[in-house]
């Protein structure tokens, strides 16, 4: 079978056609260059560019007026009570600082339960704001940027197999080529090289394999170093994590709507979680299908044209993002400065501000993987903590639209609120003891079932929109597994919010030393952890456990509301060793995963012996 790709001769040149055969002749099966220019971008100025075409829908204005509002309404009602329980017999110094913390997080907790009541009435009305095009054949070529770093060979081949033929079984493998960007140590090179000898005859699309030796500005500086060599023979970049899995139907319409509209620069899907064995990240995929539509649904109503990027399962316009994205490195060394990290919403703002739109959109067929181990999560969320607490630093940057703005406020904030949970538990502790046990500000009954009800509000919207829809319902294996994994789901959440709550301030307070989180390769695969790692990892969990239900017992009935908070510290070791493990998943959680696709990327990809050249 014969397959042809455009190459560029030069940024503004023109265009050859060059046989399939004769680019595979090419060193390391790579294409033709055709450079792409990626100028580094302006952080202090820049003039905002109107949208190009408007996409957005009606109304977003008011939307967003409508929810800020709320936000700010509810945040006073929750601290005006509180200040209200304290006035009678004058503010202390305690109190005080009661209200202050408890604002902001009543404001975070009410932003997120307005966002889901938003999308479940969206969903509820059948509203569609933009959307992927349905059945169009895509006119423009994409490449699929598949970066990897010292992954399971095997695995990543596999899911690349899979959805090459996904591509071919849907008559669109001449639309896309996919190219696998390495970042791997040499050894890891050589077994990608021989899979990618093996797999490179069997499949349609094209597949090109390029392995860096420098490993310069991680993911970001991959992307931009196949930008900056082959960008220009390629319309659209459709850009994947390692663990992500698409098929050929959502690519090709992902493409189909870029032609169609022809203004906008990034679609963001938002993929579910697959293949899941241990027990938490079952967890986590059993909770993101049953309570993620509404959230996604929300925060599609309200983002409008200026949505965020994740980095991954996004279609990109690529000269739009090299003309864009160019990342220059923050002035100083890092965890600060250097390189950016979390590049992903940092491009969205970079596109919009040239007046490119950005949309998210829920598409069936978008997937990736999920850590497996709680240890395993914080590792990632660590990264993305360094990486978020650099977007506070370009907050004033030239050009922005302010709901970019909001948006890398919010993911840099984010990671404060786990220091200001902790902080309100220990002034409540703290003014406890400075009042000797009594005397204490009680705010009305009714603050307490607001608070439960913005909390849990979100997957009460989400379980209900779930019954409602008959083909998720019976996805999750029926009423009576939903109610079985909401069983397991509530009480596991209670007993591991405190656990994450001291881990990522821990991790907040070892970036702000100045202790950079590093690059290592994820472990995507786990059947139980020691308990020697899980202690090492724990040690401070337990100790303030400890202490906290030491102050309960000798408090008595004044400080019962520290033991769901010090039994969830407690026993962070043993929930890191039972969610570690894949042999109680089965009885837990039932969520179906798409078996085609799944089949067919769990088989193991053979391995062809790599030259000798190359295997040296």
């Amino acid at each position: 079978m014969r397959h042809e790709v455009l190459l560029s001769e030069g940024v503004s040149g023109g265009y050859d056609t060059v046989s399939y055969n004769t680019l595979h002749r090419r060193a390391e099966g790579l294409p033709l260059e055709a450079p792409l220019a990626m100028p580094l971008q302006d952080w202090s100025t820049c003039d905002p560019a109107p949208l190009r075409s408007e996409t957005a829908p009606q109304g977003i204005a008011l939307r967003r007026f409508l929810l800020i509002a709320a936000t700010l309404l509810i945040a006073l009602a929750g601290g005006g009570e509180m200040a209200r329980a304290a006035a009678p017999g004058g503010f202390a110094l305690g109190e005080l600082l009661l209200v202050a913390l408890f604002v902001p997080l009543f404001a975070w907790i009410g932003f997120g339960f307005l966002t889901a009541l938003a999308g479940f009435v969206r969903l509820l009305v059948g509203a569609r704001d933009f959307d992927l095009v349905v059945e169009t054949a895509p006119e423009g070529r994409t490449a699929i940027l598949v970066p990897v770093y010292n992954e399971d060979v095997s695995a990543v081949f596999g899911r690349i197999r899979a959805m090459a033929r996904s591509l071919a079984r849907e008559g669109r493998a001449r639309d896309f080529d996919i190219f696998v960007l390495s970042d791997s140590n040499a050894e890891n090179g050589r077994a990608e090289y021989a899979a990618f000898l093996s797999l490179r005859p069997t499949l349609a699309p094209g597949l090109y394999y390029r392995r860096r030796e420098q490993n310069i500005e991680r993911k970001p500086g991959n992307i931009a170093d196949w930008v900056r060599r082959f960008g220009g023979g390629y319309d659209y970049m459709l850009v994947l994590d390692a663990d992500s899995l698409m098929d050929g139907r959502t690519m090709a319409r992902m493409a189909a709507t870029m032609d169609a509209n022809p203004g906008v620069g990034l679609i963001q899907t938002v993929p579910d979680v697959v293949n899941a064995r241990t027990l938490f990240a079952r967890w986590q995929q059993f909770s993101g299908r049953l309570y993620g539509p509404v959230a996604t649904a929300g925060m599609i109503w309200w983002s409008g044209s200026e949505a965020t990027f994740w980095g991954h399962n996004a279609i990109l316009r690529t000269r739009a993002f090299a003309e864009s994205c160019g990342l220059a490195a923050l002035p100083g060394a890092a965890p600060f400065g250097g390189a950016i990290m979390s590049h992903d919403m940092v491009e969205a703002a970079l596109l919009r501000r040239r007046g490119w739109a950005v949309h998210m959109v829920a598409a069936p067929g978008s997937t990736e993987e999920f850590p497996p181990s709680i240890v395993d999560f914080a590792k990632r969320d660590r990264r993305w903590c360094q990486g978020n607490l650099q977007h506070l630093r370009i907050l004033g940057s030239g050009g922005f639209h302010w709901v970019n703005r909001l948006q890398l406020l919010m993911g840099g904030s984010a990671y404060f609120t786990s220091p200001l949970w902790l902080l309100l538990i220990v002034a409540g502790v703290v003014h406890h003891v400075t009042l000797g046990g009594g005397g204490a500000a009680v705010p009305a009954p009714w603050l307490l079932g607001f608070t439960l009800a913005l909390l849990f509000g979100p997957k009460l919207l989400g379980l209900v929109w779930t019954l409602i829809d008959r083909r998720r319902r019976a996805a999750l294996g029926g009423v009576r597994r939903i109610a079985a994994g909401i069983f397991v789901d509530v009480p596991l959440s209670a007993l591991v919010a405190p656990l994450m709550m001291l881990t990522q301030t821990l991790s907040l307070a070892d970036i702000l030393v100045g202790r950079s989180s590093g690059w290592s390769p994820q472990r995507r695969e786990t059947d139980g952890i020691a308990l020697a790692e899980a202690l090492r990892h724990y040690r401070p969990h337990v100790l303030l456990g400890a202490a906290m239900l030491a102050f309960a017992a000798a408090g008595m009935g004044s400080s019962l509301w520290l033991l769901p908070v010090a039994i969830g510290l407690v026993l962070s070791p043993w929930l890191e060793m039972l969610t570690a493990r894949q042999s109680a998943v089965p009885a837990l959680f039932r969520v179906a995963d798409r078996p085609v696709l799944a089949a067919s990327a769990s088989a193991p990809v053979p391995l062809r012996a790599p030259p000798s050249a190359l295997a040296a």
